[in-house]
């Protein structure tokens, strides 16, 4: 605290106590008849200033010292956490003064206002914790009267709350090593236990899967793109993991990291920022697969004898076998298999007659079958 906040603060003291020492002198006066050179009010305000001085700069740097302490408290907390807990703690007050102020009438003072100021002190604290823990249901409830709304952080910057489908399957590495995904990575103690239950089960699959899920999070811990925490089961009353995983993103305010498409359907319900690699993968996949019939236009010969070269609507490379002589002009061919790598895709295709035709780069991919699932839970890659 500034020295010269401490100074006025000591200043507020000895006034303060001087007021105090000329309160008792003056009482002191009507009882004894007190005669000397200096009169016993003015002695009174020097001794209480005196006082007032002496104790005012260790009372004004407790008060800094508290004062600190209680700034490095609120600055751990968000805004958000702050206001509940003092709206609760406020209606706390109101709610016990209104309980008890019927004892001031009826009682003497001496007793009722102990009494009163340690009603209120109690159900102001439990109004400040109940705030705190359900700050998200009472901001909600107190937006539409008082004109508040929450910011809404972009999903890129939330925490991610990590399912234990996503541990099990393993590709989240290569994820996050591909830089896709980085920042702070939850993991819920209710996980780490459906995890440890897996591993020390009896069936062998069960057991590869649970142990596969805590190899993935032991290599996710050493990775630098990502902070992993385990946190505490934030809903010890909810039986069901996924139920957990759900009431926890919404007080934590995180985004949930799923392979399963269920529990991302029921948590986008509750409200809850949802991110299913499901998703992710489809994104990602060719624009055309085996067996597709796609137009492409011919442009130029290929490095194998009787190849020629043409490229798909998004700059896709078509690979065509026997066709060389078609060059410049537009064919209809049918994918043999599609090669992705680091660099890009490339298509190999054969002149053949279209299953169904359609235009350059899409056509028959909206007649393509999905791809059967890995035990995984992802498609298969092609």
């Amino acid at each position: 605290m500034p020295a010269s906040v401490v100074e006025v603060l000591r200043f507020c003291i000895v006034v303060l106590f001087a007021g105090v020492g000329f309160q008792l002198a003056d009482a002191l006066s009507d009882q004894q008849d007190m005669a000397g050179v200096i009169d016993a009010s003015a002695m009174g305000i020097i001794l209480g200033a005196a006082i007032g001085y002496v104790l005012g700069g260790v009372i004004a740097r407790l008060t800094g010292r508290t004062l600190a302490r209680a700034e490095q408290s609120l600055s751990d907390r968000s805004a958000e956490q702050v206001l509940a807990g003092l709206i609760g703690a406020v209606l706390g007050v109101l709610l016990a003064a209104g309980l008890t102020w019927p004892l001031l009438l009826i009682g003497q003072p001496v007793v009722t206002l102990p009494l009163f100021f340690f009603v209120c002190i109690t159900v102001g604290t439990l109004g400040h914790r109940l705030g705190l823990a359900r700050r998200e249901h009472l901001l909600t409830l107190l937006a539409p009267r008082t004109g508040l709304r929450r910011p809404q952080p972009p999903v890129a910057s939330l925490p991610r709350l990590l399912d234990t489908s996503v541990a099990i399957d393993g590709r989240i590495i290569a994820v996050v090593r591909a830089g896709f995904l980085h920042g702070p990575l939850l993991v819920p103690e209710p996980v780490l236990a459906e995890l440890q239950g897996l591993a020390d089960a009896g069936d062998d699959l069960r057991r590869a899967k649970g142990r596969h899920g805590l190899d993935t999070l032991d290599v996710l811990r050493r990775e630098p793109a990502v902070d992993v925490e385990v946190v505490p089961d934030g809903a010890v009353e909810v039986p069901e993991v996924d139920a957990k995983l759900v009431r926890m993103c919404l007080d934590r305010g995180t985004a949930l990291l799923t392979l399963d498409t269920n529990l991302a359907k029921v948590a986008a319900l509750a409200g809850c920022h949802v991110m299913n690699l499901h998703a992710l993968t489809l994104a990602l996949r060719p624009p055309v697969g085996a067996g597709d019939s796609v137009g492409v236009h011919l442009t130029r010969p290929g490095k194998e004898h009787g190849q020629a070269v043409g490229y798909l609507d998004d700059g896709t490379m078509v690979v065509v076998e026997r066709a060389r002589d078609r060059i410049g002009s537009d064919v209809q061919v049918t994918v043999t298999s599609v090669l992705t790598t680091a660099n890009g895709r490339m298509v190999f295709a054969k002149p053949g007659a279209a299953s169904r035709p359609g235009s350059a780069g899409r056509a028959g991919a909206d007649e393509r079958q999905e791809p059967a699932e890995r035990p995984g839970g992802l498609p298969a890659p092609r």
